[in-house]
């Protein structure tokens, strides 16, 4: 059952990477029944189960099984959806490995580097070019989520690779952010903190958290609410508000730099 969430922006197609468990899977759950879905992922049962419970006679529901940390799987799901009137994208699937890095092995660094970076590079070059012209055209917005982490503002040991990559996506979102501040797409980075999905047990890390975890749910309605309104979400108050004084510089930062790059332009 969908308990609708978000902002007052209705998109009316959003594509959804990780899709079929954890958080991925609370967006598609939680957008709008108007709202036409593309939900993308390894598991094809999942994503056909999800498209059964998902589809209603006021959207369509398409299905792509493909794997992000292969060149073909990028390939695959990028033919399938370039021509799509996609005005959402939550780049969302992430993989994760807990270990020293000199012990874990060298595809799985690889991995990470492919399904974290190199998927989200590839899918949003390939997208927003055509999603910020469908919105001039129509004279709406769009919308891009990337879900990072707050592993992305520290380093992290036995997750190292991990950290750097989520850092990553929270610098390159920022960075486009102000770069597109004046196109008609709104971009949101996302940083969850510790959430209830599968993610520790696929890592490697069966051990206790911590600090208290929040539920995918809470996590996705905090991020369509947000999104239009602000850069960056840090989903967990008491770490958001640990992190805050550092926030406002970054930002300032960031501006700064994007008008001066776009004077000499």
């Amino acid at each position: 059952m969908s308990d609708d969430a978000g902002s007052n922006i209705q998109y009316s197609c959003a594509l959804i990477t990780g899709a079929t468990s954890g958080i991925g899977e609370s967006f598609a759950r939680l957008l709008p029944t108007s709202t036409n879905l593309i939900l993308t992922g390894r598991n094809k049962q999942k994503l056909a189960e999800l498209s059964g419970q998902l589809s209603n006679e006021w959207r369509t529901v398409e299905i792509i099984a493909a794997d992000l940390s292969t060149a073909s799987g990028r390939s695959k799901l990028i033919s399938k959806i370039k021509s799509s009137p996609i005005d959402l994208l939550i780049n969302n699937a992430g993989l994760g490995s807990y270990g020293s890095f000199i012990e874990t092995p060298l595809e799985r660094e690889r991995e990470m580097l492919d399904v974290n970076i190199t998927a989200v590079l590839e899918l949003s070059h390939t997208l927003l070019p055509k999603m910020i012209s469908r919105a001039r055209k129509n004279h709406s917005r769009a919308g891009m989520i990337v879900v990072s982490s707050t592993a992305s503002v520290m380093p992290i040991p036995y997750l190292s690779t991990y950290a750097a990559t989520k850092a990553f996506e929270r610098h390159w979102g920022e960075a486009i952010a102000e770069e597109m501040r004046k196109e008609p797409i709104d971009i949101l980075v996302l940083c969850p903190g510790t959430t209830r999905t599968q993610f520790f047990e696929r890592a490697g890390f069966f051990g206790s958290m911590p600090m208290s975890m929040e539920e995918p749910n809470a996590v996705v309605k905090k991020a369509l609410d947000s999104l239009g309104k602000r850069t960056v979400l840090i989903s967990n108050n008491i770490i958001r508000l640990a992190l805050a004084p550092t926030s406002l510089p970054r930002q300032l930062f960031a501006r700064g730099i994007a008008q001066f790059f776009r004077r000499q332009r």
